[in-house]
């Protein structure tokens, strides 16, 4: 037995059925969350939280989806320690049903007028379910993807767990925006608005057929078995806390990567549309722009992926991050002197392009960072705890740069470019995994792979699953 398949766990691995089944699951979740956010700001307020002032039925409609992110480390919690200890499969079925249910129960949700306090209260429970299911999908499927992919393509494969989530908000929109568009608008806010909750269904069905095809994964089987010859406790997030809190520390602060994003489609939706700072862009343009990013972002993850398995997952990471931070000065600028052209041209590159050499890559990098037994819970935890601190960064931008304020631009790019710069420095002070083998991931003492026999292990991947497409 060769020294690499001696250090990989011996077993079926479904790389194909593993990625299709972390992808579809992905479209679902954020299918799912999009779809929320759209009708949180464009029907929710006249439905559920009917006031005679405006503004608070829109404050109150929004903070709803804001609770989602509340919900997410206690999602963490519970559905990482279910992946470590039932199974990278069970947690993914699960965290497809209850997202899938919860959110067609929104769409047969009775209104305000017919029901009272009873609808908004139900909106919420819904959407605290929502929250905590989304909470376990990116770590469980990274993690399941990643056990199943071949040594030298980890990268590759665990990227569409993230194509997976652009493809959703793509798909979001196209059922959407058509019928906010076309429909007239007491048909929309009669029934219209119910259609994409109620089409939820279509995809829990895909996804599960997908999802029970797969196996567990060897990674996850071998290191059940030896825990369970020394009946050893099964308490695998006191391991990460205990062993891998820097590790998660990096994360969260990895994580902050989200505030990108918000730059681009909460932020600077705010700054170009909103009366009181003067801009006046249409809002039809920052509903086209996630679509536009979404689909230059499909697009140029894999190949991203396929670099940091190529160069590291460090380097990719941290030019991304850095990069991103100072294009948010050019989108605010091309914002701030009214060019539409330009403000979607930057959005592009900022988020759709130089953002994907971090969000194409911490799929992989992420669970890399910890070991079998306790890495869905140290991924879920941290990654989310840092996601939901990004959540607060648009109320935090607007008391900074509030409408009426000069420099605009310069303000919230130096907090984005800070933001940013935490996230490069987490990345720099990581080590790298790439050249890591499976069995030896999550320890720091790790000795990588030489890099040519990495190189003659990768291309031997590539070769195989081209002879097996052959």
């Amino acid at each position: 037995m060769s020294i690499a398949s001696f250090k990989e766990p011996q077993g079926t691995h479904q790389t194909k059925k593993a990625t299709a089944s972390g992808w579809i699951g992905s479209v679902l979740e954020y299918y799912d969350f999009f779809i929320y956010a759209t009708a949180a700001a464009l029907v929710f307020p006249q439905l559920f939280f009917p006031s005679t002032d405006p503004t608070v039925a829109i404050v109150a409609s929004l903070a709803t989806y804001g609770v989602g992110y509340v919900a997410r480390p206690i999602g963490a919690l519970v559905l990482g320690y279910w992946g470590d200890t039932h199974g990278r499969k069970q947690v993914l079925i699960t965290c497809m049903f209850l997202m899938g249910l919860s959110t067609m129960a929104v769409g047969l949700l009775p209104t305000y007028a017919q029901v009272g306090v009873w609808a908004p209260l139900f909106l919420v429970i819904l959407r605290l379910i929502q929250g905590f299911a989304v909470a376990g999908e990116i770590s469980g499927a990274s993690s399941m993807i990643l056990e199943h992919a071949p040594f030298g393509r980890r990268g590759f494969f665990s990227s569409f767990t993230l194509q997976g989530v652009q493809a959703g908000q793509i798909l979001a929109a196209a059922v959407f925006l058509p019928l906010a568009h076309y429909l007239p608008k007491e048909d929309f806010n009669s029934w219209g608005w119910r259609v994409p909750f109620l089409l939820s269904f279509i995809v829990i069905i895909v996804g599960f057929i997908i999802r029970r095809e797969v196996e567990e994964t060897p990674a996850f089987e071998a290191v059940e078995q030896q825990f369970e010859a020394k009946k050893a406790p099964k308490i695998p997030v006191v391991e990460a806390l205990q062993h891998h809190w820097a590790d998660m520390l990096r994360v969260v602060c990895m994580s902050l990567m989200n505030v990108i994003p918000v730059v681009a489609t909460v932020f600077g939706a705010a700054y170009a549309v909103q009366p009181g700072y003067g801009i006046g862009f249409s809002k039809d343009v920052y509903l086209w722009i996630p679509v536009l990013g979404n689909i230059v972002a499909v697009i140029v993850i894999p190949y991203v992926g396929n670099l940091s398995d190529k160069i590291g997952r460090r380097p990719p990471l941290i030019v991304g991050s850095l990069v991103a931070g100072l294009l948010s000065f050019a989108y605010l600028y091309a914002i701030s002197i009214h060019s539409v052209p330009l403000a979607i041209a930057m959005s592009l590159l900022m988020w759709g392009v130089v953002y994907q050499g971090y969000n194409a890559v911490f799929p992989s990098y992420y669970p890399e960072l910890f070991p079998t037994r306790a890495r869905v819970s140290a991924m879920a935890i941290s990654q989310n705890t840092g996601t939901m601190i990004t959540a607060f960064l648009p109320g935090l931008f607007a008391y900074i740069a509030p409408p009426g304020s000069v420099d605009v631009p310069f303000t919230i790019g130096c907090a984005a470019l800070g933001v940013t710069v935490i996230a490069a420095i987490a990345a720099l002070s990581a080590r790298e995994t790439s050249r890591i083998h499976m069995s030896d991931l999550g320890n720091p003492n790790a000795v990588p792979v030489e890099a040519a026999e990495y190189e003659r292990l990768r291309q031997q991947a590539i070769a195989q699953a081209q002879a097996a497409k052959a």
